[in-house]
């Protein structure tokens, strides 16, 4: 299905939902930045210019046509510590109708056909439904983290989202705790996980098996958070991996497509 066969959020069951905006075939600077924005965003305007490569003027020209289509919004800034005088640095972030256009599912018929098993076998049958679903992504990512230290399996998963769609990416958690956040900008089943929790809840568990650590969800684009947050328990004492490499993905590309 192209992206102008898409469809928005916020419907009510069985209602069919408005098409979403096009993005064309996801070429161009337009769509180029579009695309930025759902695997880093929020994101600020100068940093949009520094990666792609645009001038001020083109970068603005490019945001101000998204906010009219209403596939990109701007917010402040949130602080990282004290916040000085002046205004708050602008960031641009994807919006719910901006994330539809890279949505690849039936999304309606996936709801709809959940619904019926639900109804015919119980919810019992949807939770064994989402851990199959899931168990075809773990066979395949396993031996991608097999023999890969601990402190380096987070990037390494996140990798592989990336590689099916979900752009992700690995970062140090905030202290205090420790640990590393996993963060999928993007969900190709999110409006289906809405409705079906058993989705997300799958999910976390193949995670903690995949890392050999406990893990725990702390945001799901699902429940309208901008991105699906993963906390991930240090597997070694806190200083262990003290000279693990940075784990920021920078190569959060989606590619077509994308695993449910």
């Amino acid at each position: 299905m192209s992206s102008g066969q898409q469809t928005t959020g916020g419907a009510a069951p069985g209602v069919p939902r408005a098409p979403a905006p096009d993005l064309g075939a996801e070429t161009g600077t337009r769509a180029r930045v579009a695309r930025l924005i759902l695997e880093q965003g929020p994101i600020t305007a100068s940093t949009l210019g520094e990666r792609l490569g645009l001038t001020p003027a083109a970068i603005r020209r490019h945001l101000d046509n998204l906010m009219g289509e209403g596939l990109v919004e701007a917010r402040d800034a949130r602080p990282l510590g004290r916040r000085g005088r002046g205004r708050p640095a602008r960031v641009f972030a994807i919006t719910e109708a901006g994330r539809d256009a890279f949505v690849h599912g039936y999304d309606d018929l996936a709801s709809s056909a959940l619904r019926f098993l639900a109804e015919r076998a119980g919810p019992g049958a949807v939770t064994e439904f989402a851990r199959r679903q899931v168990a075809e992504l773990e066979e395949r990512y396993r031996p991608l983290l097999e023999g890969v230290p601990p402190q380096q399996r987070v990037r390494r998963l996140a990798e592989a989202l990336s590689n099916d769609g979900y752009a992700a990416a690995a970062d140090r958690a905030p202290a205090p705790g420790g640990g590393q956040q996993l963060c999928q900008h993007h969900c190709p089943v999110g409006h289906v996980a809405a409705e079906f929790p058993e989705l997300c809840e799958a999910e976390v568990e193949a995670f903690a098996r995949l890392l050999g650590t406990p893990v725990r969800r702390l945001a799901t684009i699902a429940h309208g958070d901008g991105v699906c947050t993963t906390h991930v328990t240090p597997s070694e004492p806190a200083g262990a991996a003290e000279g693990a490499e940075d784990s920021t993905n920078e190569s959060g590309r989606l590619s077509p497509g994308g695993s449910a």
